[in-house]
């Protein structure tokens, strides 16, 4: 079959017919859905078409139901990742442009062309935009835009004086994520893999050694510096004295180069670790002085590469120590469980054998958590501070400690510890990547610098983040187990650098050296869609769309004519841009990938809760899962990243649609197998053959119980899906659609000899439930079975159901079971002789019944109530309800019209009789036996 010459005949037909370029339609419902509009630093991949399948769907699905669909798109060109390709690319780097032969086939012609950001955006947008059309998106073309067209520009500045005027922008100092090549603040979209750098900060605490110089130790502990028996420094490790804020310290190179972007730090000394080792140090806070022991083990690219060791409290430090015979143990946290030395009563439990062992992480992991979640500060703490300091100091600082620390659960006494330190200056604080290695898209490694006089949106801001969480609230998300993600997004995101010095964009209306970067000017961007069209439409000029014009179509701020007037418009084009918006949002389903709940997706939820009244604010969420390929992630190192261009090239469209369909549920991570989608190819292959063949075939008139069957098993089919497709559950409707209504079909094939024209009913509306999830098959059906113009436009299958009939082919079909099963024991019967008992309303009884006793209240006679009673308990939840939907059933009819089905299924002659039907043989005693949906069967 071929599905590409089906598919574009269909993609052009809804071109010319322009179907999917919807207006306002005042009193129909609308229904506007968005996705993650994509960066073009290269063309969609399989993980893209996937978003946007999931909302194509959707989009069909609501169109069916009679809504007036929107379903835009946009290229994102801000920020760096389009920028750091194309100076890749001018560099001649060889890889780059390899890659882009290798999964995108770019001619050589136009690689070298692509040094020019601008001209590579421009490529991979229309390249991106044809791989959109060739896989059938219903996409309305005539609202698309980039993130630096002068109209979107004006938009974005009007979003950022919004929340300037409601002080959500700030001006401050902040760590950020930070490019030392380009010199400026980077997030997720800033990086390779879009990872977003996670800043964590340590304690600092500085001991200060014999020598002069100050050992600070990096740690996440700083309560128990009160049990430190030494220090640990890697004796192979690079480290250097510097100067930092004016002190000598000891720190790893890497360490000194790091800190260099938060302090003022320069480099005075370098040398090996084993320089340091066998010094001693004084612990600030007790004033003891401890030795400097070589580790190996510890990491010089990790905090300050000098490590304070804690035996009592460190799995680690309690096995390196017991390795070297220098174990000397101080008790500072009672747990309930655990003895005085937690780390070496669990190393010992765990049979741990030296500092090598692998199993010191999870004996770390286990004491660090028993300790933090129900740890205790001992009362004897106090004793242990200001050994070297004199009266009355020693004991104003023990008062201190008594008071404030002692006894205290160990979350508390950190925090407090820490900024006493800090406040003493004995001890400090030191950004770093803690999910490092972090690379720009450049290549650099990513550091944390704290910035002076940069721009932040400030989501730590209290009253934003409660207005956003009423916001999550009042949405639908789907996954539901995603909303505890987006909770905690929006519990620890606080001041974000918003504006970087490099890269396509937006600048900022009051500071034009710097530029809105990626990930905020990508959050309310659906309003705009809205619009678009219409401003191009009316000749809207960029400057005519002032602060006033946005406040006017957006918030319905100001006087149409005075606006209109101010900018140099019509009143009336005016008007109808904000009509036009009024009518389409708010925004009823926003899909993205699962990745971006911390970031974009959370940053969509904060600024429409800043700038848009509640009544305008968006209503859901679809966050799907990721796609592999052939078990593997998608990596352009691995040469595996397939393009969904190529995709439809080599499977087609509908095919490689059904498969994303079909292969695992939405909220699911996605295992694409080329295997997979060859099967689904054949079986949309015999789908449609199956439905062109039934139609020629469908020669009589006239409709029985197996055509009654099949409408009401498409009908309940059907229902379903919709049920599903309503709960975002892609996965379950098209099984339905696609793989049970086949089923369906063909069982309704082996009940006849010659399908009836009735049948031309359900596969009609078999074409249009298809639709949504391979549209150009459903299309040609359509059309092949006499309907015109487009089954995208017509209404969701309402086919009347007949639940007598259900039930009669579904007893049927146990009733085979059963009789296979006894032809096991009889394998050379040749007769099947059924019994039915006719008193339907004793198993109608029995499906509700909660007991025995209830049963034979309800008038069943007492000796079969038992065992009719536990034939119910035996029943499927499915079988039940038709049961209970069933008022009154003839079992003997039902079956005597299936009897050629029933003997040509079972492959033998079938023989019906009525169980109460004195004249009947009663062979095997079977007739005695029978009861209501459970036949007494004879086989002979």
């Amino acid at each position: 079959m071929d599905f590409r010459q089906i598919e574009e005949k269909w993609q052009r037909r809804w071109a010319e017919a322009r179907v999917f370029e919807p207006s306002p339609e005042p009193g129909r419902p609308k229904f506007f859905i968005t996705a993650a509009y994509p960066y073009p630093n290269g063309a969609i991949h399989i993980g893209h078409g996937r978003t946007y399948l999931i909302a194509d769907i959707m989009a069909r699905y609501h169109r069916h139901k009679g809504y007036n669909v929107l379903f835009p798109m946009g290229f994102h060109y801000t920020g760096t990742p389009i920028l750091t390709v194309a100076e890749s690319i001018a560099a001649g780097d060889v890889h780059a442009m390899e890659d882009f032969k290798a999964i995108y086939d770019v001619p050589e012609e136009e690689l070298r062309k692509m040094g020019d950001p601008l001209y590579l955006a421009n490529y991979f947008r229309e390249l991106s935009k044809q791989y959109m059309k060739k896989i059938g998106f219903s996409i309305d073309w005539t609202r698309e835009f980039t993130t630096i067209d002068p109209e979107y520009q004006q938009f974005i500045r009007w979003q950022f004086k919004k929340l300037y005027d409601k002080g959500l922008l700030v001006k401050g100092r902040h760590p950020v994520g930070w490019c030392p090549k380009h010199q400026m603040p980077v997030g997720a979209h800033d990086t390779k893999d879009d990872k977003e750098p996670d800043i964590g900060e340590w304690a600092l605490i500085y001991f200060e050694g014999e020598d002069g110089l100050i050992y600070p130790t990096a740690t996440l502990r700083p309560e128990t510096v009160l049990g430190v028996t030494n220090l640990w420094i890697n004796p192979e490790g690079d480290y250097a004295v510097a100067e930092v804020d004016g002190r000598k310290m000891v720190l790893s190179l890497d360490a000194a180069f790091k800190l260099s972007f938060q302090r003022k730090v320069k480099t005075v000394e370098r040398t090996k670790g084993s320089s340091f080792v066998g010094r001693r140090a004084r612990n600030p806070v007790t004033g003891e002085l401890v030795p400097i022991y070589p580790a190996p083990f510890v990491d010089v690219k990790t905090g300050t590469g000098v490590v304070m060791s804690v035996p009592a409290h460190a799995p680690y430090d309690y096995a390196a120590l017991r390795d070297l015979g220098e174990v000397k143990l101080i008790p500072l946290i009672s747990v309930e469980g655990y003895g005085e030395y937690p780390a070496k009563e669990v190393v010992e439990r765990m049979g741990i054998r030296d500092q090598r062992d692998a199993r010191l992480e999870d004996a770390t992991k286990e004491v660090y958590m028993a300790e933090f979640s129900r740890g205790y500060m001992r009362q004897d703490v106090a004793d242990r501070v200001g050994l070297h300091l004199p009266e009355p100091a020693r004991s104003l600082l023990r008062g201190f400690f008594a008071a404030f620390i002692a006894g205290r659960p160990v979350r508390e006494a950190r925090d407090r510890i820490k900024a006493w330190m800090e406040a003493a200056g004995i001890g400090g604080v030191m950004y770093e990547i803690m999910n490092k290695p972090v690379y720009c898209r450049c290549g650099t490694e990513i550091v944390v610098k704290v910035l002076e006089d940069q721009w932040f949106l400030n989501y730590g801001d209290p009253n934003w983040k409660r207005a956003t969480k009423e916001l999550l609230a009042s949405m639908r998300i789907v996954p539901d187990e995603a909303r505890p993600q987006f909770e905690a997004t929006i519990d620890w995101l606080d001041k974000r650098a918003c504006a970087r010095t490099r890269g396509m964009g937006t600048p900022l209306p009051w500071d034009p050296t710097w530029i809105i970067e990626s990930l905020s000017d990508s959050t309310i961007y659906m309003a705009y869609y809205t619009v678009i069209r219409r401003i191009r439409e009316l000749g809207l000029k960029p400057e005519q769309l002032t602060e006033a014009f946005w406040d006017y179509v957006f918030l319905g701020r100001g006087d149409a004519a005075e606006v209109a007037r101010a900018i140099g418009a019509d009143e009336k084009a005016l008007r109808a841009v904000r009509e036009e918006f009024s009518y389409w949002y708010p925004l009823d389903l926003r899909n993205s990938g699962k990745d971006l709940i911390p970031n974009h997706l959370t940053f969509f939820l904060f600024n429409h809760a800043a700038i848009f009244p509640r009544e305008l604010w968006p209503r859901g969420i679809v966050a799907n899962g990721w796609v592999l390929v052939e078990g593997e992630k998608m990596s352009k190192s691995k040469r595996n990243v397939l393009a969904l261009g190529k995709a439809v090239d080599q499977f087609g469209a509908d095919p490689l649609r059904a498969t994303l369909a079909t292969s695992a549920e939405v909220d699911q991570d996605l295992d694409f197998r080329s295997s997979a989608a060859r099967s689904v190819a054949k079986h949309l292959e015999d789908i449609y053959n199956l439905v062109v063949s039934t139609a020629e075939r469908a020669a009589r008139d006239g409709e029985g119980l197996p055509e009654m069957w099949l409408r009401s098993e498409a009908a309940s089919l059907m229902e379903k899906a919709a049920r599903a497709l309503d709960q975002v559950s892609v996965r379950q409707a098209a099984v339905y659609v696609l793989y049970d209504m086949r089923r369906a079909l063909e069982r309704y094939l082996e009940m006849v000899d010659v399908p009836s024209r009735a049948v031309l009913e359900v596969l009609k509306a078999w074409a249009v439930a298809m639709e949504p999830f391979v549209p150009h098959l459903a299309e040609e059906l359509w059309e092949r079975l006499g309907e015109r113009p487009f089954a995208a436009k017509a209404p969701w299958p309402r086919l009347a159901a007949d639940r007598r009939t259900l039930l009669a082919v579904r007893y049927a079909d146990r009733l085979v079971e059963d009789i296979a099963g006894l032809r096991e024991l009889r394998k050379d019967a040749k007769r099947a002789v059924i019994y039915v008992n006719n008193n339907f309303a004793w198993i109608k009884a029995a499906v509700k019944a909660r007991d025995v006793r209830e049963l034979i209240s309800a008038g069943v006679p007492g000796e079969v109530a038992k065992r009719l009673f536990d034939v119910a308990r035996q029943m499927d939840d499915d079988l039940k309800a038709l049961i209970e939907e069933v008022e009154d059933f003839d079992e003997y009819s039902a079956l005597a019209e299936l009897k050629t089905f029933l003997s040509r299924e079972l492959g033998m002659e079938v023989d019906i009789y009525r169980a109460d039907d004195e004249k009947a043989p009663d062979l095997g005693g079977k007739r005695r036996a029978a009861l209501p949906l459970r036949a007494g069967v004879y086989l002979e």
